[in-house]
């Protein structure tokens, strides 16, 4: 049963107060996720596979590679640096992190997924590294200390984080570290910068049409035996659409993650990479449950409630700066209370199995 419109917006102007009780917030959040796999779900794997393969066909005619950049700098990666690392770990890593055991802390759970990417893209001291779409620069910090010799590269869209991990190279004396802030839709390397590694965390979810993506990927590997790595969040069978429809007629009023949080986003399925390999060849994948990132998610959100007076103060000030009023920054505040809450009961719906995390591992097609 769809939940009527006036208690939607009862509700979001609660959330955006914070007067809404957790329980309550994750309670609705299951059975709008329940909602999501009814939508998603055609009734047999014939039609279910059908309207995958129309979807991959959809996106392969788009002709741009990313719909809105500039909204996802204005919802995630041009936020207050200040307020975005109180709520993060010591790496600063904006990603599933990895937990074993399920015991280890958010500091070392940083550490063992970055171990396990340097493991599987088979990096190697001396190797030119393209960290693609690098947000605060867990990554590309962290191979620039343990990989001295190699030269690492990053790319993001946004001027501010460049500006942190510029800030933050310097204060470790890391001379092997370029950052560039550029639109993956425009960019190109001069054809003297090409790489041995290219490793993308959690970017590809911001694109859409992948077979322009990995075609202009593939032309920045140096040789046939360079690699691309790939870890993206994912359903285990459906790729879908977040779609703010909200002000138009008959719009889904029930999508604040697309509206909030990630306009013009992409829930890739398991699979959907393997439909894109014109340039590039599969040689591994895997699957990583989705209780890794709903562990990281909740960390996140113990962190910003344990920082929540200064954080608060942050984001008021921050809203303030930009020319907004400062309830912005209040809004702010509690909706990345729920994005995170939102985010780890999806991760962690049935047990990890429904989303999760995707790696893979890519090499260029022999040329001719």
């Amino acid at each position: 049963m769809a939940i009527p419109d006036w208690i939607l917006q009862l509700g979001y102007d609660g959330l955006d107060r914070g007067v809404v009780p957790d329980f309550i917030v994750r309670l609705v959040i299951r059975a709008l996720l329940r909602q999501r796999l009814r939508g998603i779900d055609y009734g047999s794997l014939e039609v279910n596979h059908a309207m995958k393969m129309a979807w991959i066909e959809g996106v392969k005619r788009r002709t741009t590679i990313a719909d809105v950049p500039e909204k996802a700098n204005e919802q995630h990666y041009e936020v207050s640096t200040k307020f975005i690392l109180s709520t993060l770990g010591p790496r600063a890593k904006y990603s599933s992190c990895l937990f074993p055991i399920g015991n280890e802390t958010l500091e070392e759970a940083e550490v063992l997924m970055l171990e396990s990417y340097c493991q599987k893209a088979q990096l190697q001291d001396g190797q030119d590294v393209l960290d693609l779409g690098c947000g605060w620069g867990s990554l590309s910090l962290y191979l620039a200390q343990k990989y001295p010799k190699s030269r690492i590269t990053g790319l993001s869209n946004s001027s501010t984080q460049k500006a942190h991990i510029d800030a933050t190279a310097r204060s470790l004396g890391l001379t092997n570290l370029d950052i560039v802030t550029a639109d993956v839709n425009t960019h190109d390397f001069q054809e003297t910068t090409r790489f041995d590694r290219i490793i993308s965390i959690e970017m590809f979810e911001h694109m859409k049409n992948y077979q322009v993506l990995l075609q202009k990927i593939s032309t920045w590997l140096k040789f046939t035996d360079s690699l691309l790595f790939i870890h993206i969040f994912c359903h285990r069978m459906t790729p879908y659409h977040f779609e703010d429809t909200e002000d138009k007629e008959g719009g889904d009023k029930t999508n604040w993650m697309a509206k909030n949080f990630f306009s013009g986003g992409t829930m890739p399925s398991h699979d959907l990479l393997l439909y894109f390999q014109d340039d590039l060849t599969l040689v591994r994948s895997w699957y990583l449950s989705g209780t890794h990132y709903s562990r990281t998610l909740e960390a996140w959100l113990k962190l910003q409630d344990q920082n929540g007076e200064a954080g608060l103060q942050e984001l008021q000030a921050d809203a303030k700066a930009k020319g907004q009023d400062p309830i912005e920054g209040v809004k702010a505040f509690y909706r990345f209370r729920v994005f995170y809450m939102a985010c780890s009961e999806l991760f962690g719906f049935n047990r990890g199995q429904e989303w999760g995390v995707g790696h893979y591992l890519f090499k260029r097609k022999n040329v001719a």
